[in-house]
């Protein structure tokens, strides 16, 4: 039986909290052991991210025993009920090994329709990002903030963020530079902090492919509940992961979409 002495915000803000435990103790360490994930290329896991999603799946056993979770490093488990807890312990982890600070934790509850609830936290800067049909709003160094995102609607006005250079095929990396070529300043590497940083206004658009659910159900509940929009690159839903265009409002959206159907 579920517990509802807290809300599913507060028992996400628990998992948050949990797993910044349980990171932070690893950031920045020059021993940190790496293990590679695949045979052909490079996906780094570590003790940090393993003990991360660990220590969020202690605080769901004891307030929603019932709900599923699907998590990167231990997978998948259903619940009785129709809810899912979608993790993500360390979204960046190789920037994590690198000694940047914009990976983050992801957390998102939902259903078969997508996320409802999403949690983008980065531990190391203490910036925690939260979405729900309730709440948008951003804690850090400078208080609480609402997060609204930007209203900017000329494509050459844009500020375009994406994780790779390389992004995904040939023709999904074309498909991303035929928007980065109209746009007035594109970024790199950033991972789920780039999904952040829309939400809170800073910038445009971030434009992504090869994205598991766990990758972007978070930044979806967080970015759809400050205003902005996230589809695949046909305007159909993301929340399964894929090619991903999320934007600030419905214009930039729709210019980048023209761009993108094409690939």
């Amino acid at each position: 039986m579920q517990k509802t002495s807290l809300s599913d915000l507060e028992v996400a803000e628990e998992m948050a909290d949990a797993a910044r435990a349980a990171i932070l103790p690893f950031f920045r360490q020059s021993n940190l052991e790496t293990s590679n994930k695949l045979d052909d290329g490079f996906d780094p896991v570590t003790v940090a991210d393993r003990n991360a999603e660990k220590a969020m799946r202690e605080v769901l056993a004891k307030y929603r025993p019932d709900d599923g979770i699907f998590g990167e490093e231990f997978g998948q488990v259903s619940g009785s009920s129709s809810r899912t807890w979608v993790l993500d312990p360390i979204d960046g982890t190789r920037g994590f090994i690198s000694g940047t600070p914009t990976w983050g934790v992801l957390i998102a509850l939902g259903d078969q329709d997508g996320p409802f609830l999403g949690v983008i936290d980065q531990p190391y800067i203490n910036e925690r990002f939260v979405g729900s049909a309730e709440v948008a709003l951003s804690t850090g160094p400078n208080g609480t903030t609402q997060l609204k995102t930007r209203s900017t609607s000329g494509l050459d006005q844009a500020l375009l963020f994406t994780t790779f250079p390389e992004v995904g095929s040939a023709e999904e990396r074309a498909g991303f530079e035929a928007v980065a070529r109209n746009v007035r300043l594109t970024r790199y590497g950033m991972d789920c902090y780039a999904y952040a940083l829309l939400a809170a206004g800073q910038i445009d658009l971030v434009i992504e492919a090869g994205l598991n659910a766990y990758d972007i159900q978070a930044p979806i509940a967080v970015i759809e509940a400050a205003g902005g929009i996230v589809t695949d690159w046909q305007g159909g839903p993301a929340h399964e992961g894929g090619r991903v265009l999320a934007a600030a409002n419905a214009d930039m959206h729709a210019a980048a979409l023209e761009l993108l159907r094409n690939f």
